[in-house]
């Protein structure tokens, strides 16, 4: 199982609070800490805790917030021989703020990232062509998301994207895409429909596979996972669990996803592995410490499958 990841890492910086601000608004916060953050730091560590052999490519600044970064990659085992470490600005932040009813509003400077170029792609082309599965994200720039997409179809890898933060990706060319992995919100930004649209889940799949990529598998929170194609629909049934914190899940959806296909397993097989690696994370807070090993996952599912039966 090796997972190649087109990395974002940006340092979280959370707090607490009773109930998410409205504009303009002060609040008073606890519990401040700061935490590992960035949708391909948590991609890394998850499929890497999940058995995988992670790579990760991307960039960090010469500061404190980059070694602290280096040092989670090396503690977590992931090849970061495609890290770039650059002067010319400082390693991407993010501010999170939680309440006590498991919702987060998030606002990130991309800092390093925003360095990523295709340039770094082709420095650490070998680390492609070594993967089963190539997975990005949209906290990089786009076309550098997409040259990695299509430098692992070349190289005749499966690829995922993961369109978060949501862009819109209706007039792109997906064609080297074989997953396009957005939630119901991102999806209908990405199809360039109003995030409140009353068109159903299928009918923005249809938009989005208009790109040319492969599948859709969106992300529907409590009602689980819709798999959506040129051929056909079909949901995955939800792990049903009390949410503490959703902060990091969409991101060890991917991963989950990524390393079971890495494993040779069906879409629909991976998708449920997914769904259930996803809502076993959401019973812990944070994104890192929230992250289960593969025999957690396992216990987690055989349990469920014993309750339900």
């Amino acid at each position: 199982m090796k997972v190649c990841v087109i990395g974002s890492y940006a340092k979280a910086l959370v707090m607490t609070t009773d109930r998410i601000p409205l504009a303009g608004e002060t609040l008073t916060g606890r519990d401040y800490r700061g935490t590992y953050g960035g949708k391909g730091s948590d991609m890394a560590v998850q499929a890497a805790r999940l058995g995988a052999e992670v790579s990760y490519i991307g960039v960090v600044g010469a500061d404190d917030f980059g070694k602290e970064f280096i040092d989670l990659m090396k503690k977590e085992h992931v090849d970061i021989s495609g890290l770039r470490v650059t002067e010319e600005t400082a390693t991407g932040t993010g501010f999170i703020v939680k309440d006590t009813s498991a919702r987060n509003v998030i606002v990130v400077a991309p800092g390093a990232n925003n360095l990523f170029g295709k340039e770094d792609i082709d420095r650490a082309r070998n680390l492609i062509e070594d993967c089963d599965v190539v997975l990005a994200q949209l906290e990089i720039p786009l076309e550098t998301a997409l040259y990695a997409m299509k430098v692992g179809k070349d190289c005749g890898k499966t690829t995922i994207l993961n369109p978060a933060p949501a862009v819109l990706l209706k007039d792109c060319c997906l064609q080297d895409v074989d997953i396009l992995t957005p939630n119901e919100t991102e999806a209908r930004v990405a199809a360039g429909v109003s995030a409140e649209s009353s068109l159903s889940d299928e009918v923005v799949a249809d938009i989005l596979l208009k790109t040319g990529c492969g599948k859709v598998v969106m992300t529907l929170g409590d009602k689980g996972s819709g798999v959506f194609s040129v051929e056909g629909s079909y949901l995955i049934a939800p792990y049903q669990i009390e949410v503490t914190d959703s902060n990091g899940a969409g991101d060890c959806f991917n991963a989950s996803l990524a390393t079971a296909l890495a494993d040779g397993k069906s879409l629909e097989a991976s998708v449920h592995y997914a769904n259930a690696a996803a809502a076993l994370c959401c019973t812990r807070w944070e994104t890192v410490p929230s992250y289960h090993t593969a025999e957690e996952v396992e216990e987690f599912i055989i349990s469920f499958e014993e309750v339900v039966s």
